[in-house]
């Protein structure tokens, strides 16, 4: 991995009497090619505002270079320097890819392949990606290229908003000799659906809704309509857009159980949660009593919907009812993302020794406030001039908030 960073050759004599290469190890230095030389524009530690981040939509890979070899991009000179460094990593990655095959007598397998492809379609070389792809299908007896590969690419692309690179490779993969099954399907609706193209997943799913067709849809299918239904609607300034998507989603939820599937506590967590945010509390609670009547048992993320709701239109002792009902039905244990919407709203209403008790039970439970929460409420108790949280505690978040931040640092170092 130093020789790919460092941009030097690889040392070739070392290793022709000592194979330590494997197959995870290999794979281990694949993927950490994508956190250490590049990361994607859409990564969340690319951004410097506080707005929420805009719908993803489909890139143009090509626009892009162009844009970035004028250094018209945000940060000047700085998008040309990235761009360099992104292709001088996929063609170290590739040299690697080789160098470990031709030097040191390692075998590749699908995993291995897989791996290299994924980095490629992560810096968005797609067409580096399809000559790759090519030359390992044409290797040996066995191809290294399989449906699975082809499925994981496509969920890659279609996270990095390369959608029609995605949808090419979806019908090509009887190129391949891979068909695609279900998986591929919920991948590719998957990706569709995420940058708002609606019309083509719908078109999809009107294929496997079809009589005898090789690939029939699955409850996970119609989770995915739901949940991105969810999201679109809330992601519209428009409140017509909004109750037309969350339709949609009711609409969809209906048809599912009408045709026989039997909706899991995912498909209930994203309807629930659409209705809660777009405050919809009456058919959200519809849908509770109807999960527990069927026998979904609830998890945390069901009452956190409510929670956050009841926070937010400031009926703070139902929020608290609903974490209290969460415990005692055993359905869930309270964490971080349960507190936090009840003691911000606490302290917001002024009922700050209230929040302070909330977070030391917060802690006392094992969990860790954000930052921002813990200065919250340390700033609003000094605000009224409250005690304040005690010195063995305050140590304690610290400590941990500390600790998390190193985690993240680790996993992406590049974030600031």
């Amino acid at each position: 991995m130093a020789a790919i960073i460092q941009n030097r050759p690889f040392n070739t004599t070392h290793h022709h009497h000592h194979p330590i290469w494997t197959v995870s190890l290999v794979c281990e230095v694949l993927r950490s090619i994508p956190r250490f030389l590049f990361q994607s524009n859409r990564s969340v530690g690319r951004q410097h505002s506080f707005r929420h981040r805009a719908p993803l939509k489909q890139r143009d890979v090509q626009r892009e270079i162009g844009d970035a070899r004028k250094g018209i991009r945000i940060g000047g000179p700085a998008a040309f320097r990235d761009l360099i460094k992104v292709n001088l990593g996929l063609d170290k990655a590739l040299e690697f890819y080789y160098w470990v095959e031709t030097q040191c007598g390692f075998t590749h397998s699908e995993i291995t392949c897989r791996e290299m492809s994924i980095v490629l379609a992560k810096g968005s070389r797609v067409k580096v990606l399809w000559e790759f792809l090519v030359c390992m299908a044409r290797r040996g007896d066995v191809s290294l290229v399989t449906t699975g590969t082809l499925t994981c690419l496509i969920k890659v692309l279609g996270e990095e908003g390369l959608v029609n690179e995605a949808l090419e490779m979806f019908y090509r993969m009887k190129k391949f000799h891979c068909r695609p099954d279900v998986y591929a399907y919920n991948t590719m609706i998957c990706a569709l659906c995420r940058v708002g193209k609606f019309k083509k997943a719908r078109f999809m799913l009107e294929q496997m809704e079809l009589p005898g067709f090789r690939c029939p849809p699955d409850v996970y299918t119609y989770t995915i309509f739901i949940s991105f239904y969810c999201k679109r609607s809330l992601q519209t300034g428009c409140r017509k857009a909004i109750m037309r998507r969350l339709w949609e989603a009711n609409h969809l939820f209906r048809i599912m159980v009408f045709k026989g599937f039997v909706p899991d506590v995912v498909t209930y967590n994203c309807l629930i949660d659409g209705c809660c945010k777009t405050y919809r509390i009456g058919r959200a609670l519809e849908l509770f009593d109807d999960m527990v009547q069927k026998g979904c048992v609830p998890n945390r993320v069901t009452y956190d919907s409510f929670i956050r709701y009841y926070s937010s239109v400031n009926e703070i002792e139902k929020a608290v009812e609903m974490m209290s009902r969460m415990k005692s039905m055993n359905h869930g244990v309270p964490t971080s993302s349960s507190y936090t919407p009840i003691i911000h709203a606490l302290c917001e209403a002024g009922k700050v020794v209230e929040a302070r008790d909330f977070l030391v039970e917060l802690v006392n439970g094992g969990s860790i406030p954000r930052e921002y929460t813990y200065k919250f409420v340390c700033d609003t108790l000094d605000s009224v001039s409250e005690d304040g949280l005690p010195d063995e505690l305050r140590r304690r978040i610290e400590n941990g908030i500390g600790i998390r931040f190193k985690d993240v640092m680790r996993v992406k170092p590049m974030m600031i």
